[in-house]
């Protein structure tokens, strides 16, 4: 069974963070939150607080098929402050292995230069800086190019959430989990 783990920090948006987690397990994918923050406890960008399912330091990455990032604009900051979590993103990224972000969060990968040449989306907002790391900006609510799946923002999470579920799941499954949500 294929793994997935999101990661959380302070200030990341929700609904982005909370949809993937609930899409991907309704597809019955083993998807775990990791906090980045040394603590369990993460205190979303609308001030919702939310329990991480284990720390960055107990995370077995090796174990993982997909990385994930949710956005909010505090909340990509501290995931990018996080070092350990850059360096295990640049492993992934150098061995062609799955990483997804949305909103704000698709900025990281710019910054790092996953996207040059590539195909993408995010935050009208954070635009510039996909295209300053090369990207072609798509402005789809989902992208997928090659190992790299990217979002749009918030209102985009159940695009994102399904295009990152189909990658494991049967599209059987996937239609299963449309329909049972009653996606439009």
């Amino acid at each position: 069974m294929s793994k997935l783990a999101l990661f959380l920090a302070d200030g990341f948006e929700e609904i982005e963070g909370l949809t993937v987690v609930d899409i991907c397990r309704r597809c019955g994918l083993d998807l775990v939150t990791v906090s980045v923050m040394g603590r369990l406890d993460i205190m979303g960008s609308h001030q919702i607080p939310v329990k991480a399912d284990l720390l960055l330091e107990d995370l077995d990455a090796d174990a993982c098929d997909m990385l994930i990032l949710p956005g909010g604009g505090v909340g990509t900051k501290n995931l990018e402050a996080c070092e350990p979590l850059m360096t295990l993103l640049d492993r992934f990224y150098g061995a062609g292995r799955y990483l997804a972000a949305i909103c704000a969060a698709p900025s990281i990968f710019a910054h790092r230069g996953y996207l040059k040449g590539r195909k993408a989306t995010c935050h009208p907002s954070f635009v510039s800086h996909l295209e300053e790391g090369g990207a072609q900006h798509t402005g789809a609510p989902a992208q997928r190019d090659g190992f790299l799946l990217t979002g749009q923002a918030m209102g985009a999470s159940l695009p994102f959430a399904l295009e990152i579920a189909s990658v494991f799941a049967s599209p059987e499954k996937v239609e299963e989990v449309s329909r049972a949500i009653c996606k439009p």
